[in-house]
């Protein structure tokens, strides 16, 4: 029993210790959501959604300010829920994903903001076209998965101006401004097994 209770302690603080450290977490694209939305004409709300997001994000708990987060998202995944829209979406009016078929964004600075909140500046590029961008995020929560692995989750919100990446058709009259909504959730991936000798 002695023993047992020894394992468990040792075992809590390795845990606690991996949560104190820079951790550097997967994006899990199953989890992750990347939502667009404007207004169109001031008749209706339409979105779009961004999805199989690829990239990693590293947090430091005890010191935010060597976070980081760098993402990729295929455009290839984006939809705007209806077939033809999402043609239009991927068309030279606005994406032009036969030419530009990602976008990116890398962090450049990582601030706290607030109990579990933090201010991420970072690069966006769309269209071939960089600007900075300012992320409000909340930490949803950093825990160990059901694998055991720990993981971590994020929401965030920010405002971008599609003119300033030469998406501005139709602009003002559909809104310039975009609202960007994204929830995501990373995981440190288990080690490989070392191969037998």
């Amino acid at each position: 029993m002695f023993n047992k209770l020894i394992l468990t302690a040792a075992l809590a603080l390795a845990a606690g210790q991996a949560f104190a450290a820079p951790v550097s977490y997967k994006i899990d694209p199953n989890h992750t959501n990347v939502i667009a939305t404007w207004d169109h004409f001031g008749f209706s709300k339409p979105s779009a959604h961004f999805g199989k997001a690829d990239g990693t994000i590293v947090y430091d708990a005890d010191n935010v300010g060597q976070s980081s987060v760098k993402v990729t998202l295929p455009l290839t995944g984006m939809t705007g829920f209806v077939a033809d829209f999402d043609e239009h979406l991927r068309s030279k009016d606005f994406f032009k994903t036969d030419e530009f078929p990602d976008a990116t964004f890398a962090s450049t600075k990582v601030e706290a903001a607030g109990d579990n909140k933090l201010r991420v500046t970072g690069d966006l590029t769309l269209r071939g076209v960089t600007k900075p961008v300012v992320l409000d995020v909340t930490l949803n929560k950093a825990a160990a998965g059901r694998d055991g692995q720990p993981r971590i989750g994020f929401d965030a919100a920010a405002t971008i101006k599609r003119s300033d990446f030469g998406l501005g058709l139709f602009a003002p009259k559909v809104s310039d401004e975009v609202a960007l909504r994204i929830t995501t959730e990373a995981g440190v991936p288990k080690a490989e097994a070392a191969p037998a000798k």
